[in-house]
């Protein structure tokens, strides 16, 4: 049970009811991450901005991002990012073999060496914040600076989302 309450649809303030409106007409629920940060309605609208622009993408292959959303999830243990973004993954290209091998991609053959540089760096942002200069002139081999500036966002973004998931202990819905 999480930490603390959730604000459900016809108890939040007005910005909070707003987005829920917007989600709901998406044809998408409400889940329980926006449940919480509905205490902060500010906090929670520019949360949901910044990660639908993330969603949304600019140069980053949905794919890549969604295999550093998966490590990402993975290093911190949130489960509920892991398999929240699981559907995700499969449908932005990564295959059930490579979902399932993320814990230890070091030690598969399923990754290629464009997304093994994706996950290298992700372990390296997430878990040292300091990257290797051999880490990051692997990544650069592959990837333009925005795509580099965009993944760094998107890996610092979904540990943000997960230490607060993980920390206030916010359960999968059921």
């Amino acid at each position: 049970m999480a930490r603390v309450s959730f604000i459900e649809k016809g108890q939040g303030h007005p910005m909070v009811e707003d987005l829920y409106k917007k989600i709901e007409v998406r044809g998408q629920r409400i889940i329980n991450l926006y449940k919480v940060l509905g205490h902060c309605p500010f906090v929670g609208l520019n949360w949901q901005r910044l990660g639908n622009s993330l969603l949304k993408g600019e140069e980053l292959p949905p794919r890549l991002r969604e295999l550093a959303v998966l490590r990402v999830g993975h290093l911190t243990g949130s489960r509920y990012e892991f398999t929240q973004h699981t559907g995700i993954a499969l449908t932005a290209g990564l295959t059930r073999e490579q979902v399932d091998a993320i814990p230890d991609w070091r030690n598969s053959t399923a990754f290629n060496d464009e997304e093994r540089a994706i996950l290298a760096y992700t372990d390296e942002v997430e878990r040292d914040v300091k990257v290797k200069d051999e880490t990051f002139a692997t990544l650069r081999s592959f990837f333009s600076e925005h795509v580099i500036v965009e993944l760094t966002v998107a890996i610092g973004y979904y540990g943000m989302v997960s230490r607060f998931l993980v920390a206030l202990d916010v359960e999968l819905e059921s």
